[in-house]
């Protein structure tokens, strides 16, 4: 006789993901709208149910048990899914194209699995993709040839769109990069690039000669130099491939700011391509618990 898994309730995988992703019951609470006792409670129901300990709690924060990092893994999976299911029955008719644009290394470590997703639940929708950099992007986007773009975004000069993801930017070194080199060896895309913009920055203010030794207009280019040991390069932390290494601040190299990522839409979006906004909202803030929205 087939044996069903866990009778689970999503709505006690969500506030346990909201736990997790603040590190705090009264943070969540806050988040959700419910009280700090009934968050408890349903943390201690979903344990009870996989009789796993999820959460150490230590003083006011709380951290994840080995269980609590696998319990992630599969909450996310498993609400992703219901929400698949809702959108295919809430939107099956649901029609035509839309126009993305994004930088390459996000598309990369990011959107595959987010936009197979959307198609999944909308399959009469035509998703087309174009990847470049951010200020190729915001151009294309004013001459109207994206519904939507995803673009690195410069906090002092960008403000319209929403914030839709939030990392700290790491250097990143291969085989010896740094050994014997007074002038930092640089490996960055071509300009425009907000990440090149943001390694000068910083080197400049701490006064630390620099000099770029390679340039690619692509992240496998970028990381092959890298991972050759010809100089260092500039990545959000999750993103750093095996093989590379995160410098970290005994390598003498300046702080370097966060990266985010603001989607900005077009007006009198189609349905298909607001749903598909939606999606991508939704989609990432579970990846990216520090969110602010803006517009």
């Amino acid at each position: 006789m087939y044996q069903f898994g866990y009778d689970l309730d999503m709505s006690l995988l969500k506030t346990f993901l909201k736990v997790a992703e603040t590190s705090s019951f009264t943070k969540a609470a806050h988040s959700v709208g419910r009280t700090q006792a009934a968050i408890s409670l349903q943390i201690k129901r979903l344990e009870e149910i996989v009789g796993k300990s999820l959460l150490q709690r230590a003083n006011k924060s709380v951290t994840l048990t080995a269980a609590g990092e696998t319990m992630v893994t599969y909450a996310r999976r498993m609400l992703n899914i219901s929400q698949e299911l809702k959108n295919r029955f809430d939107e099956p008719d649901i029609e035509g194209e839309v126009r993305l644009g994004t930088p390459e290394d996000f598309a990369t470590a990011y959107l595959p699995q987010v936009l197979a997703r959307f198609a999944r639940s909308h399959p009469h929708t035509q998703l087309n993709v174009a990847c470049d950099l951010t200020l190729h992007l915001q151009q294309g986007f004013d001459r109207g040839d994206y519904d939507m773009v995803l673009l690195k975004r410069e906090a002092e000069t960008m403000t319209a769109g929403v914030m839709v993801w939030h990392k700290p930017l790491v250097w990143v070194s291969g085989e010896a990069a740094l050994e014997g080199n007074l002038i930092l060896p640089l490996v960055l895309a071509p300009q425009p690039c907000v990440y090149r913009h943001r390694a000068f920055e910083v080197l400049d203010k701490a006064h630390r000669q620099w000099r770029v030794v390679y340039t690619s207009p692509s992240l496998a280019g970028t990381i092959a130099a890298v991972k050759a040991g010809l100089g260092v390069t500039v990545l959000p932390k999750d993103m750093v491939p095996e093989g590379l290494s995160v410098l970290g601040e005994d390598s003498g190299l300046p702080r370097l700011p966060h990266a985010e990522i603001t989607l900005l839409l077009r007006d009198n979006l189609s349905k298909a391509a607001m749903m598909l906004a939606k999606h991508i909202i939704r989609s990432l803030e579970s990846l990216s618990p520090n969110h602010i929205h803006n517009t």
